[in-house]
């Protein structure tokens, strides 16, 4: 009896012994992440961002997602998502995004669990009238969350859109 109790405390204390197996790869994701950013497109003017990602994990096999933004000089809200990330035990990822501009995305991709690296491709953009494609890439480097996002719209081909750099609080 006082084995069992003994483990349970232990189990229930540490986040990390709560992982589920299938998000272990890509548990360097899990916590807070804070920077700044910087986005552009053909069609609009170039801007600087500071942005914030948490990614969350209940024990179930998926990470909860959410994202928002706001104006460096003002501190003005910019944009906000939020989600979930479900990796797959073949290196592969599904993820869904709803952003705060109506617009939702189903992407598929891979993970590197070594390289600490993310790529996904939209298999679908819905509730857009311009967006056509949206392509998203993670890497961590020297214990910073960098990523590229790259859209195409119905009049232009997959350019850069967004790119941020984010240390972990």
């Amino acid at each position: 009896m006082e084995e069992k109790e003994g483990s349970s405390s232990s189990s229930s204390k540490g986040a990390t012994a709560a992982v589920h197996p299938a998000v272990a790869p890509l548990s360097f994701l899990l916590g807070t992440w804070r920077g700044e950013g910087e986005g552009g497109y053909p069609t609009i003017n170039s801007f600087s961002y500071a942005e914030e990602l948490h990614f969350s994990h209940s024990g179930k096999p998926v990470i909860a997602y959410s994202q928002k933004t706001w104006k460096l000089s003002s501190g003005e809200p910019m944009h906000a998502e939020s989600g979930f990330w479900l990796p797959q035990p073949d290196g592969t990822l599904e993820v869904v995004i709803a952003q705060s501009t109506g617009l939702v995305e189903v992407q598929k991709g891979t993970y590197n669990a070594e390289e600490k690296e993310i790529k996904l491709q939209s298999e679908l953009v819905g509730n857009a009238s311009k967006v056509k494609e949206i392509s998203r890439s993670f890497q961590l480097n020297d214990g910073k969350l960098s990523y590229v996002v790259e859209m195409a719209t119905n009049v232009s081909s997959l350019e850069p859109h967004l790119k941020a750099s984010l240390k972990k609080l």
